[in-house]
Order: C-alpha cells, then structure tokens, then sequence
C-alpha cells in the first residue's frame, strides 16, 4: 500500500509541477523576469527564468507529506524532516535574489555553507564506510555537498540538461531502494524528484520557453546531494558515485582546467563538455538526450553494484565500466559535430 500512495503521490508532482511551471511562465511574462543572451549562453533568444518556484513549490509539500507516510524511526530524524525543508525554502529564496540582483559569491557560499552543516549530521552512517575518521568524514562530506549543489547550478546552461539529470538520479535512488532495502522517506523522495523533472521538462525541452534559474537549480542540488549522500551513508557508495558520474566529472574536470590555468573559478564561462558540444553544431535536444542515454547506462550500472551478488571486484568493474560511458559521451561532445563559425 505504501508503495501504491508514493507512485500516485508521483503523478500528482508530476502534474502539478506542469501547472505550476506554467503559471510561473505566465508570472515571468507579466514582470518581465527572463535570462538575456549573453557571450556565455548556449541560447540565443529572451527566455522566461524562473520555473524552479513552481518545482519547488511542488517538491516540498509531496517532500514532508512522504515523510509523515513513512516516518522516521527516532525523534531526531522527526526534527530533520522540518530542518531540511527549511533549509531549502532559505536557499531558494537566496537564489531568487541572486536570479534578480546577483548576490556575491561568498554570501551565497556561507549560505549555502549553513545549510549543509544544519543537515549533515542527520546522515545514517558514515559516508566513507569507517575508511576514514568520524570528522575527516564529516568535513569531507560538507565540501562534497557543496560542490554538488555548485556544480548542479553550473551545469544547467542548455534546454532539458537539469531536468533530464534530476530524472535519472531521482529514479536511480528510488529502485535502488525498493530493491535493496526496506522502504523509507528518502526513497519516495527521489521518486518526487524524478517526477517534478518530468513536469518540467515538458516546459524546458528545446526550445526552452522557461529556464530553472538559481531558484531551481540550487535547491534541487541541495535536495539530491542529500539523497546521494544518504545512499553512500547507507552503504551504497558505489551507486552514489555512479548515478551522477557524468555531472562529476564534466564539473570537475572543467574546474581543474580552469585552475590550472589562473582563472576565476566562479566566474561564467562556456568550456563545460556539454557547451562544447553545443557549439560544434549538436543542438540541445541532442545533447540532453545523449546525457539522457548514457545516464539510463548509469543507472543500470549503480542498481547492479547494489545486487547482493556484486562482490568487492565487481564494484569497481562496474565503476570502471561507468567511467568508460561517461568518457564515450565526453568524446562525442568533444569530437562529434563541426564547429560553428561567426
């Protein structure tokens, strides 16, 4: 019967989120709120900003009702429910001031900072599995959320790329959990997810008529870097690796270039793999739906390396095996297509 409610609870985000993108649409037409082309962006027409309040606005209610539904097994975890709804509603109205007026980079971090640390030390276990210190965990654990909730934010620059990342993450964790553990929360959760991106994209798909913005973007890498943090924390650290491996990767490879070279980290830019590919001529719809292909590989391979079978070798082969997908996509975004000329 639980399952029954999350899946119904499921299409409802689903369709609600449609609606509300929509009215949100219609919002940013009436006040003129929308994301001019710039030298940086991988669209070239004024485009309506702002659908993350419509997918937030659906998230959090669906977010604390399956919380209630399958309630937490001690009074701490009662607290968190409220605590990282809470915390999310903060960042998303930070991120809508930074949508609008640009907020600086190290108000959004120390922000940002507070709400990881609010929420880290509801996790389960630790992330690293006792192959590290109690508090190296912690601290590492702190940099790896905030590095995903940044590199979700930079890695939405071209139609249907976030909503199609928060689709195969969500129901990645989902079946995980109803194949390998009992049901709670945190499962239903990430189906909600996967379910609002489905709204989403229906308005986000190329061309766009609507864009995520901070608004969106900074949430939903809050609110999935604590589910993957919670899977790894549950033992299935391979899986957490695996499911967003191609974001990992393409994020941080580009960080590490630009460092490499003495440029402004947090500064915008166009060398991430995807706008690469955008501009060797691979329109949008492409591009996502190469992501889309490869992630459907992902998933596959991070529900095998939580089988009971999959011995300590076989993890890594399957990691071997993800990495060698992602690679295969980076190289069709670097040397596929031809080059645009201006």
């Amino acid at each position: 019967m639980t399952v029954s409610y999350i899946i119904i609870t499921a299409f409802f985000v689903a369709g609600i989120t449609w609606c509300l993108v929509g009215y949100s649409f219609k919002l940013s037409l009436r006040y003129k709120f929308f994301d001019h082309p710039n030298w940086r962006s991988s669209h070239t027409q004024t485009t309506s900003l702002g659908a993350g309040i419509g997918v937030v606005a659906t998230v959090l209610p669906a977010w604390l009702f399956l919380s209630f539904l399958l309630p937490p097994q001690n009074e701490s975890l009662e607290v968190f429910r409220w605590l990282i709804v809470i915390c999310t509603i903060v960042l998303t109205v930070v991120s809508f001031l930074d949508d609008l007026r640009d907020l600086s980079p190290i108000s959004r971090l120390l922000l940002q900072s507070g709400a990881v640390i609010a929420c880290i030390e509801f996790l389960p276990g630790p992330v690293f599995q006792g192959l590290i210190g109690s508090i190296p965990d912690t601290i590492l654990s702190v940099v790896i959320w905030l590095w995903f909730i940044n590199l979700f934010n930079f890695m939405d620059g071209i139609d249907g790329i976030a909503g199609v990342q928060t689709l195969s993450i969500g129901l990645g964790i989902y079946l995980i959990g109803a194949i390998n553990m009992p049901f709670d929360a945190s499962h239903g959760q990430a189906l909600v997810l996967a379910a609002a991106a489905i709204g989403f994209l229906l308005w986000n798909w190329h061309p766009a008529r609507i864009f995520l913005g901070d608004v969106g973007s900074i949430p939903l890498g809050f609110l999935l870097g604590w589910l993957l943090l919670n899977l790894a924390s549950n033992g299935f650290w391979q899986a957490a690796l695996i499911l967003p491996l191609y974001y990992l990767v393409d994020s941080t490879w580009t960080l590490i270039q630009r460092i490499l070279r003495g440029m402004i980290v947090w500064k915008p830019h166009k060398e991430h793999f995807y706008q690469l590919a955008v501009s060797r001529g691979r329109s949008h719809s492409q591009v996502s739906s190469a992501i889309g292909v490869a992630n459907i590989a992902l998933v596959c391979l991070a529900i095998f390396s939580t089988m009971p079978f999959a011995s300590f070798l076989l993890k890594w082969i399957l990691i071997g095996i993800a990495a060698i997908v992602v690679g295969v996509l980076l190289a069709w975004m670097v040397f596929g297509g031809q080059k645009k000329t201006t």
